[in-house]
């Protein structure tokens, strides 16, 4: 193994990974055997060689921008509901589909075409679910208030559009606000790199009001515009390929996920793989809840009869329930194996670092034993960790709160994901929480009257909120806490030593006194006392005595002189600065 190249991997107690142990096998000219069977899985349907001749399929069109700059209310608009409203803080936290009917261009024999639209939440916390919805869309709508500009989510949307093949339109928003500068918008996009209409590009641009519906006739018909454009074209029947935008746990139907439909059909009865779970569908219903026969090209529609919850943003394929079975046995297998070489790195990584450190202490006994103890008492704490069991709505929510969470803290206190799951609140999660010491963090669920009660007889805090931001300070509050207090030093009152008095005390001992002035603040007794020395500090400690005309006091304030002396310092000189100071505990900064 050292002669190949393999030094780090050779010691006794390495564990090898499969492919180091197929190399090897190579170097004796053996022909490692590799498991076909494990091998099976589901894929991508091939594209079709020719895609003109196939139907034609309604775009995908997601709204993105900033959280605030009102895409939710432009769609309440677009489709006549109100979903705004009744949002918790007013901000989005899942990704909505619908389909919106749309009246065909020029043609009036032609049928209605419709265009699906992906509402995506626009705050920083949900960048996975914003580049979810980018990854399966045709064309991103941008949306951009007319009264804000470009803010960070804005420029994080142009990034993922600036790497992928999709159309962007720009929706100037809220231009029915007195006193907004359309152009100035315009020009802080072209300064961002998007190459407008405008200014002679190729990227249309349209003035819209979400709340009077002023623009969106032309917002539908510059979508529709591009789309023909793109010439989209999808199988209506045949293998299923579609990915899940979002999941959670219905009550009556169990786990649920919405599936747009990219190529062939849905249809109640067909078995599907999504990752590492499996459905049989049993219900499909569309975004008002309506049961519908099929789902084409296209087309978002809730699916029930899940296993278990699929993941958001996972690849949907359709298959036979054996194929499908055979294909999820083996994605557990490779992700269990993952796993397991990831614990396996860990622990070749912990023997290493157990075998130097035996080496050096022998080392170091060798040289003198002293050395060796210092070596062991030097085991730097790990930081303090505050731990989380996460529960949310939907699968999408939960992994945004996790990734939120997660980055909050530093290297002396951080958060620690215990674990996430879909649905209320359970006496599980409580006793989950209570075996790591962590706490419940429920995020637009439910917590039981029973669960509470568990959970206070369990000394177990639970955080509950339906608005990711308020979540994130309260753990940032926690963590906090969980930081060494900053010892700040407020000095009190200051005195300069004008003269110096040598005063006999018991069995021929002298101790020195200083006489002072005190130039501002007080100097109290009770509090500690610091000597400064051109401009050094050089004592820190309590006062012994503080006398005015031999009487004891216990504080001499501003422009009187005084008597003191420094418990366990002997060396007053004249000049020297004495200031009263106390320690004030403040909470610690990330």
């Amino acid at each position: 193994m050292i002669q190949v190249g393999m030094e780090a991997e050779a010691s006794h107690d390495h564990m090898l990974t499969s492919e180091y142990a197929s190399l090897l096998a190579l170097e004796f000219n053996r022909n490692p055997v590799v498991n076909d069977e494990a091998a099976f899985d589901l894929y991508t349907p091939p594209p079709h060689p020719n895609p003109s001749i196939l139907p034609a399929r309604p775009p995908v069109v997601t709204i993105m921008g900033h959280v605030d700059h009102g895409k939710t209310t432009l769609l309440d608009t677009l489709r006549s509901t109100s979903v705004a409203k009744g949002e918790a803080g007013g901000i989005t936290q899942h990704i909505g589909a619908f389909s919106v009917p749309v009246p065909a261009s020029g043609d009036k024999s032609e049928q209605t075409r419709t265009i699906t639209f992906l509402d995506t939440p626009g705050h920083a916390a949900f960048s996975a679910m914003r580049a979810r919805g980018a990854s399966v869309t045709d064309i991103v709508v941008l949306v951009v208030a007319a009264d804000d500009g470009i803010m960070p989510q804005t420029r994080e949307v142009l990034e993922l559009v600036k790497n992928s093949q999709v159309g962007l339109v720009v929706a100037i928003n809220k231009v029915d606000k007195p006193g907004v500068d359309i152009t100035k918008v315009e020009h802080a996009l072209l300064a961002e790199g998007v190459q407008l209409e405008t200014f002679g590009g190729d990227i249309p641009t349209v003035p819209v009001s979400g709340l009077t519906g002023q623009g969106l006739d032309q917002l539908v018909e510059t979508i529709s515009a591009l789309a023909e454009m793109q010439d989209l074209h999808a199988e209506r029947e045949g293998l299923l390929q579609g990915y899940v935008l979002e999941s959670k746990v219905t009550k009556g139907l169990g786990p649920t996920g919405t599936v747009l439909v990219l190529r062939g059909d849905l249809k109640p009865g067909q078995h599907l793989i999504c990752g590492t779970t499996s459905a049989r569908v049993r219900i499909l219903m569309d975004s008002n809840g309506k049961p519908v026969k099929a789902a084409y090209p296209g087309m978002a529609v809730t699916v029930s009869g899940w296993k278990e919850l699929p993941n958001a943003g996972d690849e949907v394929l359709t298959g036979s329930e054996a194929d499908i079975k055979k294909a999820i046995a083996n994605r557990l297998r490779k992700a269990e194996m993952e796993s397991t070489l990831a614990d396996l790195e860990a622990i070749n990584e912990q023997r290493r670092t157990e075998r130097e450190k035996r080496e050096a202490e022998e080392a170091a006994k060798a040289d003198t034993p002293v050395k060796g103890e210092e070596a062991v008492q030097k085991q730097p704490e790990g930081p303090k960790e505050l731990r989380l069991v996460i529960k949310g709505d939907v699968s999408g929510s939960v992994e945004a709160v996790s990734n939120a969470l997660e980055i909050i803290g530093n290297d002396i206190a951080r958060v620690k994901i215990v674990s996430t799951g879909v649905g209320d609140v359970t006496e599980s999660d409580i006793l989950r929480a209570k075996a790591v010491d962590g706490t419940v963090v429920a995020f637009s669920v439910k917590v039981p009257r029973p669960v509470e009660a568990e959970a206070h007889s369990q000394h177990v805090p639970i955080m509950s909120s339906g608005v990711i931001y308020k979540l994130m300070d309260d753990v940032t509050a926690r963590v906090i806490e969980l930081l060494p207090p900053i010892i700040e030093k407020r000095v009190t009152g200051e005195a300069t030593v004008l003269a110096l008095f040598d005063i006999s005390l018991k069995g021929k001992k002298t101790t020195q006194v200083g006489g002072c002035r005190v130039n501002s603040g007080v100097v109290e007794k009770s509090k500690l006392a610091r000597v400064v020395r051109n401009g050094e500090i050089i004592f820190e400690g309590p006062l012994d005595t503080l006398k005015q005309h031999k009487k004891d006091m216990l504080e001499v304030s501003k422009g009187t002189e005084c008597g003191l002396n420094l418990s366990g310092f002997n060396d007053l000189r004249v000049g020297d600065t004495i200031q009263m100071f106390e320690e004030v505990q403040m909470p610690g900064k990330l």
